[in-house]
């Protein structure tokens, strides 16, 4: 299967955080955060090759390190807080069209932020979208710990109901009684230049589930998550 068809792991690991400073390449148990994905990717069987898409020459030189290919600089203009998925992901296979002549069958997404998915749980998920080739993209999910039924909107001294509800009590209700809702994890997201194109979007209309554990779903943002992540790796989970 991966000989016949080209599978590319990108890693969007864009320099410029805000809420970490150098998120992408600080140290994560004796290593770069996005050392991790690099790793995993590589691991993987069904993924044929490793790009890491980054604005940063620093950044680009610690992936070429561990073993990613960093053909391209991202462009500035691309490279942003407010930046899309959709926009490095095309940045990425038009360039390489381009310039190699190289179109990938599937885009296979890695965030640098969530360093403890397993390669078997790349494979997989690999596998799931083959199967359904009717299927624009896969997410990757995991259940949330925060209900959406449990949120509310600020409106000056009053609250109203994020989900609106004919039942008021329904934000009341144990978390066992709520219909059960799922939150996309930021670890292995995965598209089709095909999709790109015709949608101008990485998600397309047919979305394909992923659910993975909350060990794989770690997704490191803050100074907090450093830290759960370090008690982690310490206790060798």
């Amino acid at each position: 299967m991966s000989k016949k068809l080209k599978i590319l792991g990108l890693i969007p690991a864009r320099a410029g955080s805000k809420r970490v400073k150098n998120k992408n390449i600080r140290f994560l148990g004796g290593k770069p955060l996005v050392a991790y994905t690099i790793e995993a990717a590589k691991k993987s069987t069904l993924i044929n090759r490793i790009i890491l898409t980054t604005n940063s020459k620093t950044i680009a030189g610690i992936g070429r390190k561990y073993g990613a290919e960093t053909p391209f600089l991202r462009p500035k203009e691309i490279s942003q807080g407010t930046s899309t998925e959709f926009e490095f992901h095309f940045h990425a296979i038009e360039w390489l069209k381009k310039n190699e002549g190289y179109v990938p069958d599937l885009i296979v997404n890695l965030h640098p932020t969530t360093p403890f998915r397993k390669p078997k749980s790349i494979d997989l998920a690999i596998k799931k979208i083959l199967a359904h080739p009717r299927a624009d993209s896969l997410r990757s999910i995991t259940k949330c710990s925060e209900h959406p039924y449990k949120m509310w909107l600020a409106k000056g001294d009053y609250l109203e109901p994020f989900v609106p509800k004919k039942d008021s009590g329904a934000h009341t209700l144990g978390y066992q009684q709520l219909p059960i809702v799922y939150i996309q994890n930021a670890s292995i997201y995965i598209t089709k230049p095909k999709t790109l194109y015709k949608y101008h979007s990485s998600v397309g209309e047919k979305v394909l589930s992923f659910i993975m554990d909350e060990m794989e779903s770690v997704d490191i943002n803050c100074e907090l998550d450093f830290l759960t992540a370090e008690s982690l790796l310490s206790q060798k989970l």
